[in-house]
């Protein structure tokens, strides 16, 4: 703890008694350094205005917790659905991590009545699922892995998630790319193109996605909306592979 905050960071962040039992009502157990718990529920607009000191914000906890929370639950569908392909399983990963999803669980674990944000949180979706992640972050620092892989197993997975319903759910890989992009300030677009046909009775189009002007993701289809969803899934995929 003396190498994460500096202890006139940590005088600022000493929660109140009430916010303490909050904590402890939402991830089950009482927190140790109430410190950490406290950044993660800042966001980078109240840094500054709120606390006057930039540093004092949630991004790094949210970092650590995303790439736990990753691995956590690949683990966890690993084991679960042993004859399914990684295909199927990156799906379901993406589904069950992606910002909509835990925004809707940090909302269901009351977590989003305690961020503090200056912005229109309603307008912000990632900052209540950021918060979550930063959350994470926290309790693998606080308590270790073990403690962390219950929390998200119980208290995520167990109460919030329809595995068998989430896996029969079709995901709109053009919104996750989409979203992907503006979480990482990278433009996204897409060219598409009708290839001829002989007898022009199946008309197919091609489609490719760029980052940047690079091609990252290619797709076939039907129609113009298939032939983009496949492009942005190849991407996604790649994308998933590479971070991993």
């Amino acid at each position: 703890m003396q190498l994460l905050l500096e202890n006139s960071e940590k005088k600022i962040l000493k929660p109140e008694k009430k916010t303490v039992q909050q904590f402890k009502k939402i991830i089950g157990f009482k927190p140790r350094h109430t410190e950490l718990y406290h950044l993660a529920v800042i966001h980078k607009s109240a840094a500054s205005k709120v606390y006057h000191n930039p540093k004092l914000n949630n991004e790094r906890l949210e970092f650590l917790g995303d790439a736990i929370l990753d691995s956590i639950v690949a683990e966890h569908l690993y084991y679960k659905y042993p004859d399914r392909d990684e295909g199927f399983l990156t799906q379901l990963r993406s589904k069950i991590v992606n910002r909509e999803t835990l925004k809707r669980i940090s909302i269901k674990l009351g977590l989003a009545n305690m961020v503090e944000a200056k912005v229109a949180n309603d307008n912000h979706k990632s900052v209540y699922g950021d918060a979550l992640e930063a959350i994470i972050g926290a309790i693998y620092l606080d308590k270790g892995y073990k403690k962390t892989k219950k929390f998200i197993l119980e208290r995520i997975i167990d109460h919030h998630i329809n595995l068998k319903k989430l896996a029969e759910t079709e995901i709109d890989f053009k919104s996750r790319i989409i979203e992907w992009g503006q979480k990482n300030k990278k433009d996204i677009n897409f060219t598409c193109q009708e290839e001829s046909n002989k007898d022009n009775r199946n008309p197919q189009f091609i489609s490719h996605l760029l980052i940047a002007d690079k091609i990252i993701g290619m797709g076939s289809g039907t129609s113009k909306k298939e032939a983009e969803q496949n492009a942005a899934r190849q991407a996604l995929n790649d994308l998933d592979t590479t971070s991993n």
